[in-house]
């Protein structure tokens, strides 16, 4: 025997219309003008149905009216899909078929990052699990263990589902950082390429050859380029003329760029050396 209370509850859906001799007719009739205005009008009376239905997904980060389109495209399809004769009432087909497509939009066009299907819905049932944990826990964050024992999820899929959470959407580079002053940004604390780089790849490639040079040529290089000394000076200390240290200098530098360069060429590529025969 029914309570009261459960006489007069009412369906989310009961104000639906009553299609099942139009869905009865419309599979009946073929392709034409007739057939395509019943499947409007069909789509018309289940339309604010499917209004409602994206209606539960409003705050989430989507424009309402985004997800009525979705909504309607749902709709659309379950009418298209919709089979009387297998004994469904269309509301009990069209309900799911509508989520799945609100679902599917935020699942392939609302994240941020790419994060596949599995991920998402361990992202789900973490923060549901978070929240249903957070109200019997004064407001507490429940730690890695507790959302594993409470889901029954392993720790490493609570800890995946974790990570998920700060992937549904970005930080724009622009946004000010919290407690910053002057206005300070994200894009602000990012690192850019290091110019000194190049520099470190430059000395490893002449490295070999600088061990093959003899002394007094390595010892000149480190004084014009790593003691910062002029010609003159150079040619002062070794007791040679200044013309002698350009030349050494010239030479030097030429030989250790072709050796690089010929290191550094694939090996079908190479030049032969000097003294093959």
């Amino acid at each position: 025997m029914r309570t009261h209370a459960h006489a007069t509850a009412k369906h989310p859906h009961d104000d639906a219309p009553d299609t099942a001799a139009a869905f009865a007719r419309l599979i009946s009739l073929p392709e034409g003008p007739e057939r395509e205005a019943l499947r409007q009008e069909l789509i018309r009376q289940w339309l604010p149905m499917a209004e409602r239905l994206a209606g539960r997904f409003r705050n989430r980060g989507e424009a309402i009216e985004d997800l009525r389109q979705v909504a309607a495209l749902g709709l659309v399809k379950a009418v298209d899909r919709y089979d009387p004769q297998r004994g469904a009432a269309f509301e009990s087909f069209a309900v799911p078929t509508i989520t799945g497509e609100l679902k599917r939009h935020f699942r392939d066009h609302m994240w941020t990052l790419h994060v596949p299907r599995r991920v998402q819905d361990l992202r789900g049932r973490v923060r549901a699990a978070r929240q249903e944990l957070a109200q019997t826990a004064g407001g507490d964050s429940p730690s890695v263990a507790e959302l594993a024992a409470h889901t029954g999820m392993t720790e490493d899929e609570v800890k995946a589902g974790l990570e998920a959470l700060d992937s549904y959407s970005a930080l724009s580079l622009d946004a000010e950082l919290r407690g910053a002053q002057d206005g300070f940004s994200l894009g602000d604390s990012l690192g850019a390429p290091d110019p000194a780089l190049d520099v470190v790849v430059d000395r490893e490639a002449v490295k070999p050859g600088l061990r093959r040079l003899p002394p007094r040529e390595r010892q000149i290089l480190y004084m014009r380029f790593f003691g910062d000394m002029t010609q003159s000076r150079i040619a002062e200390d070794l007791g040679i003329s200044q013309m002698h240290v350009s030349r050494l200098i010239t030479r030097c530098c030429t030989r250790l760029r072709d050796q690089a360069l010929r290191d550094q060429a694939p090996r079908d590529r190479r030049p032969p050396r000097r003294d093959a025969a």
